[in-house]
């Protein structure tokens, strides 16, 4: 088997780009229903890091409150399980945590 070249690497991306763009840009499902679900399969596949990135983008463009993403929590821990569970929630607090810091000009914890 041969070694990709630059040129593969570079047309597999802009292929995977377009190909998620143009799953997102679908009108049947809006972006905060689209996000919902990735949020309950990254989660049930037990994939932490690619799951706060979509909480920190569901939070940030106002698709989910953040009391809406408290309840993913509880929904999500019975279906996915209370080990996955506890580790979205803790993803969740500190998200919110952070974003508030953020949005107040604090930098540091919060008092």
């Amino acid at each position: 088997m041969t070694e990709p070249t630059m040129e593969t690497v570079d047309s597999f991306g802009m292929n995977a780009e377009r190909q998620f763009a143009d799953v997102w840009s679908r009108s049947i499902l809006s972006d905060r229903e689209r996000r919902l679900l990735l949020l309950g399969l990254l989660v049930g596949e037990g994939m932490p890091e690619m799951t706060g990135v979509h909480l920190d983008v569901a939070l940030r463009a106002g698709e989910l409150s953040e009391v809406e993403l408290r309840e993913v929590v509880v929904v999500l821990t019975h279906y996915a399980g209370w080990i996955r569970g506890a580790k979205l929630n803790d993803q969740v607090e500190e998200l919110i945590e952070r974003v508030r810091r953020e949005r107040s000009g604090r930098s540091g914890p919060a008092d």
